[in-house]
C-alpha cells in the first residue's frame, strides 16, 4: 500500500513577498460506500452482511451517545474517538462563552493497529496516466517515455 500525493501550488499569507511554494498534498482516490464496506467485512469475517450492518449501526449509535455525554471512546487497537471544538480567543476570562465556539468536531486518534500500518506504508507521487501535474495541467510523456508528447503534451487538467 502507498499513500498517494499530488503537488499543489500555494502562497503563504505570512510571507510578505507572496512567493509561490509547492507542497505535497494527500490525494484520496475515492470513497468506499457503507454498503461496500459491509460487503467487504462480510467476506473477511464470514458474518452475514445484515449482521455486519446491524453491528456497525449499533456501534455508530453507541459512539454518538457516549460522545454526546462528553466521554472519549476507546476501540481497542483501532483507536480512540473524543469530542472536540475550536473557539475564538478572547481578551478576558469572562469573554469566553459558548458563543465563541465556531466548530464542533470529533477527533480520532489512531490506535496501535493503524500506527503500525502507517510506519510501514510508502509514499508515492500520484501520476495521472503516467503524466505529471505541472501548473494545473497534465504533461503527458512521449510514448517512448522521453518527455512531452505532441503539442507540448499539455492537456486540460482532468481534476478540474
Amino acid at each position: 500500500m502507498a499513500i498517494k500525493y499530488e503537488v499543489k501550488k500555494v502562497v503563504f499569507g505570512f510571507d510578505k513577498t507572496k512567493t509561490e511554494k509547492f507542497v505535497a498534498q494527500t490525494k484520496v482516490l475515492g470513497m468506499v460506500e457503507f454498503k461496500t464496506l459491509c460487503e467487504e467485512v462480510q467476506k473477511v469475517s464470514m458474518a452475514p452482511r445484515g449482521v455486519v450492518k446491524m453491528v456497525i449501526d449499533g456501534l455508530i449509535d453507541t459512539l454518538n451517545m457516549d460522545l454526546d455525554k462528553g466521554y472519549s471512546v476507546q476501540l481497542g487497537d483501532f483507536g480512540c474517538f473524543r469530542p472536540g471544538l475550536n473557539a475564538k480567543s478572547q481578551a478576558g476570562v469572562k469573554d469566553v462563552d459558548a458563543n465563541t465556539v465556531y466548530r464542533r468536531k470529533i477527533i480520532f486518534s489512531s490506535g496501535v493497529y493503524f500506527k503500525e500500518m502507517l510506519s510501514k506504508v510508502s509514499v508515492e507521487r500520484l501520476e495521472l496516466g503516467k503524466g505529471t501535474v505541472v501548473k494545473d495541467a497534465v504533461v503527458n510523456p512521449k510514448p517512448d517515455g522521453s518527455g512531452s508528447g505532441e503539442g507540448g503534451g499539455v492537456d486540460e487538467n482532468p481534476l478540474g
